[in-house]
């Protein structure tokens, strides 16, 4: 059970920290299972364990969603996930880009590293940079912030920061914010694991359930902790250091050190 620790730190911390500061559950979630399964493997599992949560802060705060927004957000959201979703599966198949070697150990770099390294990197400086924490888009641009939030969370898990810019400027209460957020990624999430299925089957057998529960369980205490505190908490500073880290994952991952 030891061997689990990473993975139930990173989903309690994660779950918790949506409420507060822009990191989420698949953000931190990624990482650990990375020490457990390959890549493409590690986003599907974090695609489970994410909508397994999302489904309980459904029951927690699902009453609040802005059912409007919704139809206008949270449905293009599904077009841009299977998008992403199908994108992800694409990059797999791709050969090596090239190898070398380094103490005597081989690496590769493959395109579908490159891709989620490289997002990862970017999604960190987005969390950090005072520009785009103030950043909002307009009521009109809320279809286009679905598709486009959509398509990063099916490519990675990547989407609250992007959900929550184009959100915010919804005209939304605080409640029917993160009520309206749920929903979205809950539809996001069932998307992409929908294509994910169909699309990595022998992959769920490397999927140990123990861990999964694990991770839901831990992920449920910290959605029910961040509901309990629900404010919007100034954690400058824990972004601050979780990007740094997050970057240094992404660049471990871009020179395949994470194979």
């Amino acid at each position: 059970m030891l061997e689990y620790l990473p993975v139930i730190i990173a989903a309690l911390a994660g779950s918790c920290l949506s409420f507060f500061c822009g990191f989420g559950l698949g953000t931190l979630l990624l990482p650990a299972f990375l020490l457990f399964f390959p890549l493409e493997i590690a986003i599907a599992a974090s695609a489970v364990v994410h909508m397994l949560n999302n489904i309980f802060k459904l029951v927690l705060v699902g009453k609040y969603a802005d059912w409007s927004v919704i139809k206008g957000f949270g449905l293009l959201s599904v077009v841009g996930a299977v998008a992403g979703a199908l994108s992800l599966t694409l990059f797999t198949h791709l050969s090596p880009i090239t190898t070398y070697s380094m103490r005597g150990a081989d690496y590769a770099i493959t395109p579908i590293n490159l891709v989620i390294g490289f997002v990862i990197i970017g999604f960190a400086f987005l969390e950090v940079l005072p520009r785009f924490q103030k950043l909002t888009f307009s009521k009109q641009m809320l279809p286009l912030g679905g598709l486009v939030s959509g398509y990063f969370g099916g490519l990675s898990g990547h989407q609250g920061a992007l959900r929550s810019a184009f959100l915010m400027k919804a005209g939304l209460s605080k409640e029917a914010f993160i009520g309206t957020r749920v929903v979205a990624a809950m539809l996001v999430d069932f998307s992409r694991i929908t294509v994910y299925s169909t699309q990595i089957k022998s992959g769920w057998t490397l999927i140990n359930p123990y861990l999964i529960t694990a991770a839901t369980l831990a992920a449920f205490t910290g959605a029910w902790l961040g509901n309990k505190w629900m404010k919007k908490t100034e954690l400058r500073i824990i972004n601050i250091i979780i990007s740094i880290s997050l970057v240094l994952f992404g660049v471990a991952l871009i020179m395949g050190r994470m194979n």
